[in-house]
């Protein structure tokens, strides 16, 4: 199967008001551009071939109100449902993943403190990659790893937004 796998990303540590305008951009291009011109790239040849498929990597965040990571997360998961409607019978299926907590270099990266997450929300990737490649083969428009992760996000949807927003990262 030819397979496009959109998951370069970063955080940012400081809210919107506070940070940089220049870092904001700089995750709007890597989060929501790329991905957007990586697809792209490649879908007219997968489409004319028949087959293919492009897995983007979003997050739960993108179910909650979570500053423009959470936005550009709720992007990528818009964005690949509407692409998974456009290409349907044509070979070629696209997949957003939605993961929560995942244990990589993400939060150390962004030089946060992970101490406050309790150990059971941590999922580890290789179950993460498995779900994924198997939702994708399933020809599945979203997958939420986990069925805690689906609960969260089923509350996410009905609590009001303060509570949905509710936790904040911690600087180290």
């Amino acid at each position: 199967m030819d397979l496009l796998v959109n998951n370069a990303g970063f955080g940012l540590r400081d809210p919107f008001a506070s940070s940089a305008v220049d870092d904001e951009q700089r995750l709007l291009d890597v989060l929501v551009t790329a991905p957007m011109r990586l697809t792209h790239a490649v879908l007219p040849q997968m489409v004319e071939r028949g087959r293919g498929a492009v897995v983007n990597v979003a997050s739960v965040a993108a179910y909650t109100p979570r500053g423009t990571y959470g936005a550009a997360k709720a992007w990528l998961l818009s964005f690949s449902r509407s692409l998974h409607v456009e290409l349907r019978g044509r070979g070629v299926t696209v997949t957003a993943v939605a993961p929560g907590f995942v244990h990589t270099e993400f939060h150390s990266r962004m030089r946060v403190s992970k101490d406050g997450i309790p150990r059971v929300l941590w999922l580890r990737p290789e179950y993460v990659v498995r779900a994924t490649l198997r939702a994708a083969a399933r020809r599945r428009m979203v997958t939420i790893p986990s069925l805690r992760y689906r609960l969260i996000v089923a509350l996410a949807r009905l609590a009001p937004a303060p509570w949905a927003a509710a936790g904040t990262l911690t600087p180290r």
